[in-house]
């Protein structure tokens, strides 16, 4: 059974629930503003909560996990990884789990995952206000969010927008309209693209399982990818194989199993990554991110043509149609790209940040540089998440990563 399909439980801690307070009464300024709800979001709010630091959060509940991620997808991240993080330890994934009755498995479905940050969000964060907050710029006591009725004061701002609007293009598909080309985040279903042809180009883990499920749900796939794909893990979908080979493998394995060993244990350990030179921070991001994709996979890829070696030297249209040409002279026409290059982040595609914010946040390669409590440069401006991976590491790209995150915060908001 999904656990999706289950109601879902109220009381499920010691300590009684927040009651749901009406908007109206929760008043037009606060202590810290929390823009996000996802699992950065969410875990940082439920810290600020337990540490009495009035916070209130705004966004709709892992939209970017059920409006931009494909039906079907499975998370990369194992079991262990993929708690949403909360101060007292009562609302991890495991509870969750025993409460509807369902045994672990390695790799946890999308949908599952997405009920069980709802499940997080009802228990931590009943609160929520799900109305979207249009700019933050600098007011006399802190920052001032626009909504779109109203306006909201905060003595602190923490942006958790993950990956939104982060998504990289290569310039040989600019212009061209979305009916020919898209990214793989734009996408929730891909059972669309069925009896169509479908370019997939990249070779990571969101190229390789959106190209599977365009295959699954009817299409003509083939992988346009500069080099050959990299498969990890084991091929059994599931709890992990038993055996001593997997025995060692799990003792050289840290929680957030991201990168190769020893490089694993360095990076679930972001307040250290903090500390090293740039540009040995910049190779761990390297080293740790490559290309890859779950083995998993590989046994449901047997009807996909793969193209490793090649990159798109130009697009264009044809008609109703799509012609590559790549860098060995060859052609290829599609109905449709899909775009897995994978996200770049730029602080003023967040959209929400005033031009007189933007300018004072100093930042390498698009990214914030943070202090210790994940503080930029503007005093009370905080990012976690995806934001935050220069100065912390590749831990902040995954779920993982939260907890580190909402500590931080909470003890900067504490402080």
């Amino acid at each position: 059974m999904s656990l999706a399909e289950l109601p879902a439980t109220e009381a499920v801690v010691a300590r009684p629930r927040a009651p749901r307070t009406h908007r109206a009464a929760l008043g037009t300024s606060c202590n810290v503003a929390v823009i996000g709800a996802g699992p950065y979001g969410l875990a940082v709010a439920a810290h600020l909560k337990a540490a009495g630091v009035e916070t209130r959060v705004f966004g709709e509940p892992l939209e970017f996990w059920r409006r931009n991620m494909p039906k079907g997808m499975k998370l990369r991240s194992p079991w262990r990884a993929t708690h949403i993080a909360d101060p007292h330890g009562a609302l991890s994934l495991d509870r969750y789990a025993r409460m509807r009755g369902l045994p672990p498995v390695e790799n946890l479905p999308l949908e599952d995952f997405v009920a069980y940050g709802n499940w997080f969000q009802r228990t931590a964060v009943s609160d929520l206000d799900q109305r979207r907050v249009r700019l933050v710029e600098p007011a006399a006591c802190g920052f001032r969010l626009r909504l779109d009725d109203e306006a909201v004061t905060a003595k602190r701002v923490v942006l958790a927008m993950g990956l939104k609007h982060q998504d990289f293009r290569p310039p040989e598909f600019d212009g061209l309209p979305k009916a020919l080309v898209s990214h793989s985040c734009e996408h929730a279903d891909l059972a669309v693209f069925r009896g169509r042809r479908v370019a997939v180009i990249g070779r990571g883990q969101s190229a390789c399982e959106s190209a599977v499920l365009l295959s699954e749900a009817g299409a003509e796939v083939e992988i346009i990818s500069r080099g050959e794909i990299r498969w990890i893990g084991s091929e059994t979908p599931g709890m992990p194989e038993e055996g001593w080979r997997w025995r060692v493998r799990e003792l050289l394995t840290s929680t957030g199993a991201i990168g190769p060993f020893p490089l694993n244990w360095l990076v679930d350990m972001p307040s250290i990554v903090r500390l090293l030179p740039l540009d040995l921070r910049d190779k761990l991001a390297v080293r740790s991110l490559r290309p890859a994709a779950s083995a998993w996979l590989r046994p449901r890829a047997a009807g996909i043509h793969p193209l490793p070696g090649r990159v798109v030297t130009r697009a264009q249209a044809n008609g109703s149609r799509l012609l590559l040409e790549l860098d060995d002279g060859t052609r290829s026409l599609v109905d449709h790209a899909l775009l897995a290059t994978g996200y770049r982040v730029d602080l003023e595609r967040l959209g929400v940040l005033a031009p007189g914010l933007l300018g004072r946040i100093a930042r390498i390669d698009g990214y914030p540089s943070l202090d210790a409590g994940s503080q930029s440069s503007v005093p009370g401006l905080h990012f976690v998440g995806s934001s935050a991976l220069k100065s912390f590491g590749p831990l902040m790209r995954f779920i993982w990563g939260a907890g580190h995150a909402a500590r931080s915060v909470a003890r900067a908001a504490s402080r």
